[in-house]
C-alpha cells in the first residue's frame, strides 16, 4: 500500500516549486524522493519550458526522473494516444536499460491516465503490435525491435511530440546509428528532442548537431570523472588466478552484494559457476542469456537471493541498484570510458562506494588509459597469497574482425568477441537523501 501524502508535503516539496503538478509529485513523494538531483533540477524546468536538452550524464545522477518527470507532466495536458500512435518515444541501447526506463515511467504515472508500453527484442513480437493497437502516450523502445514493429506497420511515429535519446553514446558504440537514422525520418519535424550521454564526444555532438535545436546543454558531473563517494582499489594478479582472487575477497569480506564485471559472456558463465560451486549465490547476465533468465537474475540479486551477479558491460546497461556496495573489475574494460560507466553502479546518491579491479600484467597499457582518463592513479594492494608472478607481459590483442551491429534489445552480439570494433571505429565495447 502506498503511503498517502498530505497537502503540506505537496506544496512545500521542492520539485512542485519545479514546476511538476500534483498527481506526478505524489507519485514522487510516495516512492520516497524528497529531493531533486542536480540533473533534475537543471533538467526539469527546461524540459517543461519545451527546450530541447543535450545532456551529459552518468548514471546514478537521477537522469531518468529528469526527463520522465517534465515528459509526463507534458503529456498529461495533450489528447491521449489512440490507434497505434505513439506520442513520446524513448530510445535505449538495452533490453535492461529499456525495463528500467519503463518501471519509472509506470511509477510516476500512476495517477495519470496515460498509456506507457516498453518494447525490446528476446521476446514474442505479437503481444506488443497486440498492446500497441490502443497507442501509446510513451513509448520505451530498443531501435532494432522499434524498426520491426514499425515495418509490420503495428506503430506510427508520425505524431511524437518529444524523442529521448537515453546513453546515446553507448547506442553510437554499439552500431545502432543507421537506425537512429531511419527513426529520425519517421518523426514529425516539429517536436521536442532530449539527448542524454555519458559523456560529450565528437560522435555524439555531431549526432546533436543535426538533432537538436538550440539545446539547453547540461553538464553534471565532470566529464570522465568518478564520483567522490567511490573508494577506488587494484590488487595485482596472474590472469589465470583472478578467479581465485576473486572468491578469496568475497568470502574474506564477507561481502554480500557484488556486480563482477567480465570481458565476455563465456567467462562471466565460468565465474558465476566458479561462484556457485564455492556456496556463493551467483549468476551470469549477458547477451547470450534468454530475456527470461536476465530478468530472474536481476530480480534475484537485487533482493539478496543472489549474492553475486556477473555481467558484461552491454548486459548490465539499466541495472541501478540503490546502495550496492561492491564493484569488482574481473577484467578491465577494453574501452577506458567503461571504466567510468561500470563503478558509476556503486556510491550513488551520497553512498559510499567499493570498486576493486583486478589487474595483470597484460592489461598494463589497460590501466594506463583509465588512469588517463580519469586522471586519478588507482592505488594498489598486493594481497597475500596471490602476489603476481608474472611482472611484464605484452598487452591484450585487441585487433581483430569488426564487430556487427546490434539490433532488437541490446543484446551483445558482434560485441562480446575480443578484438570487435564497432561502427565509430573505436575498440566495440566488451561482452564481457535518496533520489529518483
Amino acid at each position: 500500500m502506498l503511503p498517502p501524502v498530505d497537502e503540506e508535503q505537496l506544496a512545500e516539496s521542492p520539485f512542485t516549486a519545479l514546476g511538476l503538478g500534483r498527481p506526478i509529485v505524489e507519485a514522487v513523494l510516495q516512492k520516497g524522493y524528497s529531493q531533486p538531483s542536480s540533473i533534475q533540477q537543471q533538467c526539469i524546468p527546461a524540459v517543461l519550458a519545451g527546450r530541447d536538452v543535450m545532456a551529459a550524464a552518468q548514471t546514478g545522477t537521477g537522469k531518468t526522473a529528469g526527463f520522465t518527470l517534465p515528459m509526463l507532466e507534458r503529456l498529461r495536458h495533450g489528447p491521449h494516444a489512440r490507434g497505434r500512435i505513439v506520442r513520446s518515444l524513448v530510445l535505449t541501447p538495452t533490453r535492461e536499460l529499456a525495463a528500467q526506463v519503463a518501471d519509472n515511467v509506470k511509477a510516476y504515472s500512476r495517477h495519470l491516465d496515460l498509456r506507457s508500453d516498453v518494447v525490446f527484442g528476446g521476446v514474442k513480437i505479437n503481444p506488443q503490435i497486440t498492446r500497441l493497437q490502443a497507442g501509446a502516450d510513451v513509448l520505451v523502445a530498443t531501435p532494432g525491435r522499434l524498426m520491426d514493429l514499425v515495418q509490420q506497420g503495428a506503430i506510427s511515429l508520425d505524431r511524437v511530440e518529444i524523442l529521448v535519446l537515453d546513453e546515446a553514446d553507448r547506442m553510437l558504440d554499439m552500431g545502432f546509428i543507421r537506425d537512429i537514422q531511419k527513426i529520425l525520418r519517421l518523426l514529425p519535424a516539429k517536436r521536442q528532442n532530449l539527448l542524454f550521454s555519458a559523456t560529450f564526444e565528437t560522435s555524439i555532438r555531431r549526432l546533436a548537431t543535426g538533432l537538436l535545436h538550440e539545446p539547453v546543454q547540461l553538464q553534471v558531473t565532470p566529464e570522465n570523472r568518478t564520483a567522490a563517494t567511490v573508494e577506488h582499489i587494484l590488487h595485482p594478479c596472474d590472469m589465470a588466478r583472478k578467479p581465485d582472487l576473486l572468491c578469496h575477497l568475497i568470502a574474506s569480506n564477507d561481502w554480500q552484494q557484488v556486480l563482477v564485471f567480465s570481458r565476455t559472456k563465456h567467462g562471466a558463465n565460468r565465474v558465476a559457476d566458479r561462484l556457485s560451486a564455492e556456496g556463493m549465490a551467483a549468476a551470469a547476465i549477458h547477451g547470450n542469456k534468454s530475456q527470461g533468465a536476465r530478468t530472474r537474475a536481476l530480480a534475484g540479486f537485487k533482493s539478496g537471493e543472489l549474492r553475486v551477479l556477473v555481467a558484461t558491460d552491454i548486459a548490465a546497461r539499466g541495472i541501478d541498484i540503490h546502495q550496492l556496495p561492491h564493484v569488482v573489475n574481473l577484467d578491465l574494460p577494453n574501452q577506458a570510458e567503461d571504466y567510468v560507466h561500470r563503478i558509476g553502479r556503486t556510491g550513488r546518491a551520497g553512498h559510499s562506494g567499493h570498486a576493486v579491479s583486478l589487474v595483470a600484467a597484460e592489461e598494463h597499457e589497460l590501466l594506463r588509459a583509465i588512469e588517463r582518463l580519469t586522471g586519478k592513479k588507482l592505488p594498489k594492494q598486493e594481497i597475500p597469497g596471490f602476489e603476481p608472478t608474472v611482472l611484464s607481459a605484452p598487452p591484450l590483442d585487441l585487433s581483430g574482425g569488426r564487430g556487427r551491429s546490434s539490433r532488437g534489445g541490446g543484446g551483445n552480439r558482434g560485441v562480446g568477441n575480443r578484438g570487435g570494433v564497432s561502427r565509430s571505429g573505436r575498440p566495440a565495447a566488451r561482452s564481457s537523501s535518496r533520489r529518483p
